[in-house]
């Protein structure tokens, strides 16, 4: 079971007990499921208590209580707990066909991993002055947002820059005040570039300008351009070049990615102890999710950086080694390492950044 099957069984058990006369809500268009947090436990978890809480007019604790019975006995899950304030945990049958399912689901879904399933119906007017950074997070966050199913709309105060538009790939939907205001008005105003990032180029100066959090003020130095650890953005480009050098080393031994069992009993624990990469993976659409909600391309520059920080640290375990012959374990390491590549790869385009497959 993967995250996006538990997110539409929590929907399913909100539509029962809203059929049921059990809460009186609007049943939302998705329920966000991710790793648990501090003070959780179990597989995955969901907050969806807590988003229904006020309209229902009930605590969170109480709202999750409901729903719990809902979900219990539901295919795949041996378990829920309710913890904290109203987190439900959820408990899998098979623990070890969490990162099973879900490097299936990755690999399947391609580039589009953790994006919403259609439209969610949320119109977004996003606005920001004639700078180049506020115009460069406002291109990345409409990104993001319609990643997440919004309908947005983009306006600067003036015309862009011509090499903002040509360099920086940027795009404007219209220039002025914004004459009919959406249902959700946002304005996007971080801290100003201290010089002008055009001349690292597209990537780099994207980069530079979206990894830091908006009340930071950014560096816009070659140090972004080298090409060694210390460069976060090299690390995350490396990684997934070094993604798709395996796939291509792999086919030359004469095997391909398969999602399994992970196969040394090290490197299961090694690949799925919490904070480590299967865990990283699972918990994408919920950094796409708190990153659209919060207007914070930042959160997922970050969370790039941690899954190939991950991700370069497993990658010697992948191909067989000497006269080992490729096996099952080798081919569920290589579609985990994969997947890993995908995340990556699709994180870096919401950002406008391209993600080569050689460096």
């Amino acid at each position: 079971m993967t995250p996006v099957d538990l997110s539409r069984t929590v929907l399913r058990a909100v539509r029962r007990a809203v059929d049921g006369g059990e809460l009186t809500v609007s049943v939302p268009g998705r329920a966000v499921v991710t790793i648990p947090g501090p003070g959780g436990c179990g597989d995955y978890a969901t907050n969806i208590a807590l988003q229904l809480a006020r309209p229902a007019g009930q605590p969170p604790r109480r709202v999750a209580e409901i729903l719990r019975p809902h979900l219990s006995g539901t295919d795949g899950i041996a378990d829920v707990v309710v913890t904290g304030p109203g987190f439900l945990n959820f408990i899998l049958s098979d623990g070890h066909a969490l990162p099973t399912a879900l490097v299936a689901e990755i690999l399947a879904s391609g580039a589009r991993y953790g994006f919403a399933d259609g439209p969610s119906g949320q119109v977004v007017q996003l606005h920001a002055a004639r700078e180049v950074r506020a115009v460069v997070v406002m291109d990345a966050v409409s990104r993001i947002l319609r990643s997440q199913g919004a309908l947005v709309r983009s306006s600067c105060e003036g015309p862009p820059a011509a090499e903002w538009t040509d360099v920086l790939g940027v795009r404007v939907d219209a220039y002025g005040t914004p004459e009919a205001p959406a249902p959700l008005d946002i304005g996007i105003r971080p801290v100003p570039a201290p010089a002008d990032p055009v001349p690292l180029g597209r990537d780099a100066a994207r980069w530079a300008l979206l990894h830091p959090a908006a009340h930071d003020r950014p560096r816009i130095t070659d140090e972004h351009l080298v090409q060694r650890e210390g460069n976060p953005l090299f690390r995350v480009r490396y990684a997934h070049a070094r993604t798709r050098a395996l796939s291509h080393n792999a086919a030359e031994l004469g095997f391909t990615a398969v999602p399994g069992a992970l196969g040394d009993p090290a490197a299961v624990t090694e690949l799925t102890t919490p904070g480590d990469l299967a865990p990283l993976l699972a918990d994408h659409p919920r950094i796409l999710a708190q990153a659209a909600a919060h207007q914070a391309p930042d959160r997922l520059a970050r969370h790039l950086v941690t899954v190939a920080d991950a991700v370069l640290a497993v990658l010697p375990t992948v191909l067989p080694r000497g006269d080992e012959k490729p096996s099952a374990a080798h081919r569920a390491r290589l579609a985990l390492a994969e997947a890993a590549g995908t995340v990556l790869a699709g994180g870096l385009s919401l950002l406008g950044i391209d993600a080569p497959e050689h460096l």
